[in-house]
């Protein structure tokens, strides 16, 4: 939930297919965001309300589209490359912002919203090896955040934004051992 805004942004299949949608905190004023056949997840709202990021899968043939469709049928998806768009709050002005072929997921605005902090295998588009990337909001100035040769993600900043957490197999002493990271945001 965004507290400035009050408005909850969400995944729903009431449309019929996977899209964004947002409501008021109460569960009043739902309204759909995206419109494009496939998968949109993972949405969050910038601090000031005014922006939006989530990862997506929109199929781009009959073939990529019809498994989509059979999966979504029986309340399914398949593990995908997902990219990251960027949109307005309403979610007008839609722009994809990363183009790896991989998994960009985990989104997250920096504390002056002018970036995005986000998890990606991009140096391995079928590994497991996951690291925090950063971008401008319109895909420029792609920097590598964490470099920890594992499994790196779901970065989040502190209220007054000067500390980050985040999630990570790093020092794991066993398989599927993830722990729960903070450092210092300059």
């Amino acid at each position: 939930m965004n507290w400035k805004t009050g408005k909850i942004v969400y995944t729903s299949m009431q449309s019929g297919d996977l899209d964004l949608w947002t409501m008021n905190s109460d569960g009043s004023g739902k309204k759909q965001l995206t419109k494009t056949e496939g998968y949109d997840g993972g949405p969050v709202l910038s601090r000031d309300g005014k922006k939006l990021a989530w990862r997506a899968n929109h199929p781009a043939t009959p073939e990529t589209e019809k498994k989509y469709r059979e999966l979504l049928s029986e309340n399914l998806t398949s593990p995908m490359k997902m990219e990251l768009l960027v949109a307005d709050a309403d979610g007008k002005n839609a722009k994809q912002i990363t183009n790896f072929g991989c998994a960009a997921f985990a989104p997250t605005f920096t504390p002056d919203g002018k970036k995005i902090l986000f998890a990606s295998n991009k140096h391995n588009c079928d590994g497991r090896k996951f690291e925090l990337f950063m971008c401008n909001l319109d895909g420029s100035g792609l920097e590598q955040v964490t470099d920890f040769g594992g499994f790196t993600a779901f970065p989040e900043f502190s209220p007054d934004g000067k500390k980050i957490v985040f999630a990570s197999d790093k020092d794991a002493k066993a398989r599927y051992e993830f722990n729960i990271f903070t450092a210092e945001w300059k």
